[in-house]
C-alpha cells in the first residue's frame, strides 16, 4: 500500500520517530485536538502541524521561535498578527512570507524589497494603490506577474513593455480590446496572435503581413471579409484556405 498523509510513521523534522508519551500536550488528545499521525505539531508533515494549528491557534504564538521553520510558517498563519512581526526577518523565507500574508499592511510595504521573490509576491497579494504600482518593476518576472494579476485594468499599460513575454500575454486577457493595439505589433508572436484575436476586426488589417503564419491565419478568421480575402495568395495553405472560404461568404 502506498504511503500517504494518513499512514505514514509519525516522526519529527530531525527524522527521529516519537510517542506522545513525553508530549507537552496530552490534555488535548481528549478532546482530540491533538492525535499522533493525524494532528501534531511535534511531526515532519506540514498538513499535521497545519491541523495542530486549526485545532488550537491559542497555542501558535508559543511555536513563533521553534527551530523547524515549517512550525514557524504554520505557527505564523494561526498566531495574533502582532505577535507574527518578529518574523519579517526570519532567515526562512517561507516564514517571512507568511508574516506577509499576515502583517498589517504598514508593515507588508517594509516588505515588499525583500531579497526572495516569494516574500515579494505574498507583498504583492496585499498591497493596494501606489505600493502595488511600485512592484511593477520589480526585478522578478513572477512578482511583476502577481502584480498584473491584481492592478485595476485601468493601470495594466503601465506594464504593457514589460520585458516578459509571460507578463504581456497576461496583459492581453485583461486589457480591454481597445487598449490592445500597441500589443497587436508586440515583438512576442503569441502576445501579438493573442492581441489578435481580441482587437476589434475593423483593426486587423495591419497584421496581414504579420511574419507569424496563426497571426495571419487569425486575420483571415476574423478581419472584415475585404481584408481577410487579401490572404488568397499567403505562402501557408491553412491561411490561403481561411481566405478562400471568407471570400466564397455571401456577408461580410
Amino acid at each position: 500500500m502506498a504511503t500517504t498523509d494518513e499512514t505514514e510513521a509519525a516522526t519529527d523534522w530531525t527524522g527521529r520517530p516519537f510517542s506522545c508519551q513525553d508530549c507537552p500536550h496530552k490534555e488535548l488528545r481528549a478532546g482530540g485536538r491533538c492525535v499522533l499521525g493525524r494532528i501534531c505539531v511535534r511531526d515532519k508533515r506540514s498538513k499535521r502541524i497545519d491541523r495542530f494549528f486549526a485545532q488550537n491557534s491559542a497555542l501558535a504564538g508559543e511555536y513563533l521561535d521553534h527551530l523547524y521553520f515549517e512550525v514557524r510558517a504554520l505557527a505564523a498563519k494561526y498566531a495574533n498578527p502582532f505577535q507574527v512581526a518578529r518574523l519579517m526577518k526570519d532567515r526562512e523565507p517561507e516564514v517571512r512570507a507568511m508574516a506577509a500574508l499576515r502583517l498589517p499592511i504598514a508593515r507588508v510595504r517594509e516588505m515588499s524589497k525583500d531579497k526572495d521573490r516569494a516574500v515579494r509576491i505574498a507583498c504583492a497579494l496585499r498591497l493596494e494603490g501606489a505600493d502595488l504600482v511600485a512592484m511593477a518593476h520589480d526585478e522578478d518576472e513572477h512578482v511583476r506577474l502577481t502584480v498584473a494579476r491584481r492592478l485595476d485594468p485601468s493601470l495594466l499599460p503601465i506594464l504593457c513593455a514589460d520585458p516578459s513575454a509571460t507578463v504581456r500575454r497576461y496583459l492581453v486577457g485583461r486589457l480591454p480590446p481597445e487598449r490592445l493595439f500597441g500589443l497587436m505589433h508586440d515583438d512576442d508572436a503569441v502576445v501579438r496572435r493573442e492581441a489578435a484575436e481580441r482587437v476589434p476586426p475593423e483593426a486587423l488589417g495591419a497584421l496581414i503581413n504579420d511574419p507569424d503564419l496563426r497571426v495571419r491565419f487569425v486575420v483571415a478568421d476574423r478581419a472584415p471579409r475585404d481584408i481577410a480575402i487579401r490572404l488568397v495568395n499567403d505562402e501557408d495553405p491553412e491561411v490561403r484556405a481561411r481566405a478562400h472560404e471568407r471570400k466564397t461568404e455571401s456577408r461580410p
